[in-house]
């Protein structure tokens, strides 16, 4: 199962760091993947950390903003948002796959059929 939390409402400028915690599993032996979707829009993959060297990945949109980092001794994944804009409006899930490639460079596209397993999601909505 994967937890995440984090989000909230926060002025454009800000900054927020969202938390992906894993129950039941090694977080560490999971390729990590952030999607977001904001509403009339379909599903985006916006971050992704690989198991295998822990090498990331960025979508264009959030590139020099965002960053994906993991903790072992807290099993969690989190992804560090700054200059956060109002377009980062939406709700954010983190998802986790254990089969295939460790890497996020096998699978450039970052689809959500890339992975099996999804948090709940947490919303992050950015208003002044």
């Amino acid at each position: 199962q994967l937890v995440e939390s984090g989000g909230g409402l926060v002025q454009p400028g800000g900054s927020l760091r969202l938390s992906c915690t894993a129950s039941g599993f090694i977080v560490a032996r999971y390729r990590i993947g952030w999607f977001r979707q904001a509403p009339g829009k379909g599903r985006e993959g916006i971050s992704c950390i690989s198991s295998g060297d822990d090498s990331t990945y960025y979508s264009d949109s959030v590139k020099a903003r965002f960053t994906v980092s993991r903790d072992i001794a807290e099993n969690s994944v989190y992804l560090h948002m700054n200059h956060l804009e109002p377009g980062d409006t939406a709700v954010y899930y983190c998802a986790g796959q254990f089969s295939g490639s460790p890497y996020c460079s096998s699978f450039p596209e970052m689809s959500g059929s890339d992975y099996d397993y999804w948090g709940q999601g947490t919303q992050v909505t950015v208003s002044s």
